[in-house]
């Protein structure tokens, strides 16, 4: 299977790394060489390690301090005032034109009703019924 000496191979490349890096052999190798295959044909490419190197004569910079968030101070007492009146009297002005559109409604529905009690549709001659 292919993937298995994928994998054997990846483990002894992670292996080798560590053991560059640590500059020490790992106590946890395999025992037994015939419990895992060798690599076939494994590359080891060298790693190389950067240090960040600083000016001695530059001190580290601190991170800027968050600035606090700005809350809006609160409103006077008269501009609330003025506000809530404000929402009452729309709502007032939309309650009354609602109730008005209802009361038009009911009067033209009754007017209807009473006209057509007033006034009956005629009626077909019993003698005709389309049979």
């Amino acid at each position: 299977m292919k993937w298995i000496r994928e994998r054997d191979a990846l483990i002894a490349q992670t292996l080798a790394f560590v053991q560059s890096v640590t500059g020490r052999k790992e106590e946890q190798l395999p025992t037994e060489p015939a419990a895992v295959p060798p690599p076939l044909a494994v590359e080891v490419t060298p790693v190389v390690v950067i240090e960040e190197v600083r000016e001695a004569d530059q001190p580290p910079q601190a991170a800027p301090t968050p600035q606090p968030f700005q809350i809006p101070p609160p409103r006077g007492s008269g501009d609330f005032r003025s506000e809530v009146q404000a929402r009452v009297a729309n709502f007032r002005k939309h309650q009354e034109r609602f109730e008005r559109e209802r009361e038009e409604f009911c009067q033209s529905t009754l007017a209807k009703v009473r006209d057509a009690i007033h006034n009956p549709p005629p009626r077909p001659p019993a003698g005709s019924s389309g049979h």
